[in-house]
């Protein structure tokens, strides 16, 4: 599992990004599951480096989750018309507030 950081916008989503795929290049299980319950602080760089990770998890072959993703970045998600992409839609993922 995969834990986005605290704070998540276009100063950290670089960094944020070269991290994740590392972590997901060393990842040996199947389906890569992203937790979001640290995320406070984010901006729409948040839902780019997000479709990049499910870009990667695909070319490698594995499934994509997210959890715990905040209310408010969902609704950013849905807004854009990406929350179907991500995973994002209210049935199917557990929400923080």
């Amino acid at each position: 599992m995969l834990l986005l950081p605290e704070a998540l916008t276009l100063v950290e989503a670089r960094d944020t990004l070269r991290l994740l795929t590392v972590s997901l290049e060393r990842e040996a299980e199947p389906q890569l599951i992203v937790d979001g319950g640290q995320l406070r602080r984010f901006d729409s760089s948040a839902l780019a480096v997000l479709l990049e990770c499910r870009r990667l998890a695909e070319a490698w072959g594995k499934r994509f989750e997210l959890r715990s993703m905040p209310t408010k970045l969902i609704e950013l998600a849905q807004l854009y018309g990406m929350d179907e992409v991500l995973g994002l839609a209210p049935d199917k993922v557990a929400a923080t507030v």
